[in-house]
């Protein structure tokens, strides 16, 4: 069985090299995040203020895959 994940948003507040991001959540929590794949491979640029949206492993709630930035 395949786990869930976890689909939440946030606003990306500090860039870190290697593509990670520190990702504020709206409950004010902040999370360690990086890039998915898809987005690497189509050169999608992230910068702070950005709203972005997630996903976590119901494991480990301070790491996160970014799958898609909002508008």
């Amino acid at each position: 069985m395949k786990e869930q994940h976890l689909e939440i948003e946030g606003v990306i507040n500090t860039v870190l090299p290697g593509t990670m991001f520190r990702v504020e959540l709206d409950n004010k929590h902040l999370v360690l995040a990086t890039i998915s794949g898809k987005m690497r491979k189509r050169w999608v640029r992230l910068t702070v203020g950005d709203r972005v949206k997630m996903e976590m492993s119901p494991y480990d709630l301070n790491k996160a895959r970014i799958i898609w930035r909002l508008r």
